[in-house]
């Protein structure tokens, strides 16, 4: 059955291969764009028909504008389609989703408004894409959908952004780089601004405050999923602390906060149970760099630990996102100068078991250093990581699993196009060192 579930050859064909939901919102016009580089690239074959979906007519016709412009084209005309559509509509939803093979959700916080885009994407057989980077979300659509999902023969793939596209993809990458068995990686993400520093939407804000502040529903749900434990295999990868001094870049680092370890053990997970694959270990920094950020990062982390744990606290962080993160999350989100600033590298330290060797006894004797680099991370490299994966969806849909459902990055896309598909795209995955026994 083809992915999209359009019941084979006689059922007609859908309007449009892919539409973007959320096309106006903050995120929303940066993946129209990107949508439509690729659309203009070439990138698929025998074209695009793709779609903006929002609740404004006027609001998603100054996005298709704005893309034009940005493209250097005249307009994005008649070949671009338009819905109307309001995430608190569900029959709505369901017409939208009835029209294309392909969702790309761009409306967060997730955890309030993502459920009725996959509700409807599977109950009316299409695909559906998010960017969210909140494990209480992914992993509660997992328990809710996966099934559905599968008797339809649709993919629903969460977290197809920064969050955490680099990271499971990055360690998939490392693997297939080492010769033998890797094991265990850990990765640090160094994020480097201009003069103009680096800024973030207050959507991200929002859903990092809802998400500290839920912790305890997500071991609730994980429980409830009852995950089979994913076995240890080689030296068992040591938990660093809450922050410590990192020798290779010389400068302290702490635990990443984001989602990438719970998608990174997600795909870990399916690649073990279904394909028989050696699972990695993996941990996820951040480089903050000297002494004094960490002490800024301190006392703002307990503040915010504080805050985040009562309504009214939460309300406070909520309005005055600005106040509470140092200027480094706005409203208005990043100035085009900040974005072309800012930069990202995500260093993959990994160490296994060379050929021959068996990863079950003795200490790791194979070491590889690999890096992804790209863009500013929340509105370029995010679209493109978002794009890319819609375009290996359609075009790689031979490569998918063999089975509709909810899927992490990496086990929907190990076996698809979608690394070479980032690097002409400005996200680069490369091999620093190579492995020495």
């Amino acid at each position: 059955m083809a992915a999209g579930g359009d019941g084979g050859a006689c059922a007609p064909q859908r309007p449009y291969e892919l539409v973007v939901f959320g096309a106006s919102g903050f995120t929303g016009q940066f993946v129209v764009e990107e949508v439509a580089r690729a659309a203009a690239g070439g990138d698929l074959r025998g074209g695009l028909r793709w779609a903006v979906a929002g609740r404004s007519r006027e609001k998603l016709r100054a996005v298709l504008e704005r893309a034009a412009e940005r493209l250097g084209k005249a307009a994005l005309g008649a070949e671009v389609g338009l819905l109307l559509c309001d995430v608190s509509d569900a029959t709505s939803l369901a017409a939208m989703a009835r029209q294309t093979r392909l969702v790309l959700n761009c409306v967060g916080p997730y955890r309030f408004f993502g459920e009725p885009v996959v509700e409807a994407c599977v109950e009316n057989g299409a695909s559906c894409i998010d960017i969210s980077g909140e494990p209480q979300f992914l992993e509660g659509m997992y328990l809710k959908y996966n099934e559905k999902a599968a008797e339809k023969g649709v993919y629903v793939i969460g977290s197809c952004g920064f969050d955490s596209i680099p990271a499971d993809m990055g360690v998939l990458y490392t693997r297939d780089k080492l010769k033998g068995t890797l094991t265990g990686v850990e990765s640090f993400l160094t994020v480097k601004s201009g003069p103009e520093g680096v800024c973030v939407h207050d959507g991200t804000w929002k859903s990092a405050v809802y998400g500290l502040a839920d912790q305890d529903n997500l071991r609730k749900l994980r429980k409830k999923i009852g995950y089979a434990p994913v076995p240890v295999v080689g030296a068992k990868l040591k938990r660093r602390g809450l922050v410590f001094y990192n020798q290779e870049f010389k400068e302290y680092s702490i635990p990443f906060m984001g989602s990438d370890v719970s998608v990174v053990k997600r795909s870990q997970r399916y690649l073990h149970t279904e394909l028989q694959e050696t699972p990695v270990q993996y941990g996820a920094y951040v480089n903050i760099g000297g002494l004094g950020s960490v002490i800024k990062l301190m006392f703002a982390g307990i503040l915010f630990l504080l805050l985040v744990k009562f309504s009214f606290g939460r309300k406070l962080l909520t309005k005055y996102p600005e106040f509470f993160s140092a200027g480094r999350f706005t409203k208005k989100g990043p100035t085009q100068k900040q974005m072309d600033g800012t930069s990202f590298t995500m260093t993959f330290f990994g160490e296994g078991y060379s050929e021959g060797q068996d990863p079950q006894n003795g200490k790791p004797n194979v070491k590889i250093c690999t890096e992804v680099k790209g863009p500013e991370p929340g509105y370029v490299a995010t679209p493109i990581a978002m794009v890319q994966a819609a375009v290996s969806l359609l075009e790689d849909a031979a490569c998918l699993p063999k089975r509709g459902g909810v899927y992490s990055p990496g086990a929907a896309f190990s076996k698809t196009k979608l690394i070479e598909r980032l690097n002409k795209r400005g996200v680069e995955f490369s091999v620093i060192s190579k492995p020495e026994v």
